[in-house]
């Protein structure tokens, strides 16, 4: 499904509206919801909207569990963190416990190790079947989302749900969600904004099928769903909408 809108603001709305439903969906049927978070320009709307009453109150936080998508190897404080930006947005002003919190990013551990380590916070919270209720993401105009970039080992995995590793085009470590595991989720968003995208969302989208080249189109849900949030400018080359 792909929702189009001139300005990203009334996506931020739509996305918003989103989370609280699969918040009390998911808290409903199992008593938590666990949602993986992105980052980049894209969900700031989004989490500044959560953040406010209108939606804050909403949402029964003490039960939310809240991962990452993908990470740069980078502490929470430094301006690149995905996790130190959706701290400052969302997670500062709403009632989540810190113990349901969990940062990709860990100081004294290698990325590697820490990929091994998610692993078992994710089937802890998640269970050995690895089904996240929502799934956030954003979308380079390279087609890459997650850490999962173009010409990487990292989108043949098969079996890892988490992996770390040296990201030679950006000359920075990082640690992602694999394909395997984000395509077992209830419902999967993606946010892209902006002109810069519109060449890789018409490949990923309308293109042949070539993920290694447009990772976005390995996002392929096994019993879940898909959701395009994207603005006008994003969305310029798209013929089918």
């Amino acid at each position: 499904m792909i929702q189009i809108e001139k300005d990203p603001a009334k996506l931020g709305e739509v996305a918003a509206e989103l989370f609280v439903k699969s918040a009390k969906a998911a808290i409903e049927a199992t008593g938590k919801f666990n949602v993986a978070l992105t980052g980049g320009s894209s969900p700031k709307g989004l989490y500044g909207l959560l953040a406010e009453e209108k939606y804050k109150s909403q949402v029964d936080w003490e039960k939310v569990f809240v991962f990452w998508g993908d990470e740069r190897w980078v502490s929470l404080d430094d301006e690149q963190s995905n996790a130190g930006m959706a701290y400052e947005m969302l997670l500062n002003h709403v009632p989540v416990p810190e113990g349901h919190i969990f940062p990709m990013w860990a100081a004294g551990i290698t990325p590697e190790a820490r990929a091994q380590e998610y692993t078992g916070y994710l089937k802890k919270e998640l269970g050995e079947e690895g089904v996240f209720d929502l799934i956030l993401l954003g979308m380079g105009d390279d087609g890459h989302c997650a850490s999962l970039f173009p010409g990487t080992a990292v989108l043949k995995e098969e079996n890892k749900w988490v992996e770390g590793y040296f990201l030679k085009s950006k000359d920075i470590h990082r640690i992602t969600l694999t394909a395997p595991l984000i395509n077992k989720a209830k419902k999967i968003v993606f946010f892209v904004f902006g002109d810069n995208k519109a060449a890789a969302l018409y490949e990923v989208l309308e293109g042949e099928r070539n993920p290694t080249q447009y990772p976005s189109q390995m996002i392929q849900p096994i019993d879940g769903e898909v959701q395009w949030l994207v603005d006008e400018a994003a969305a310029s080359k798209l013929k089918n909408v």
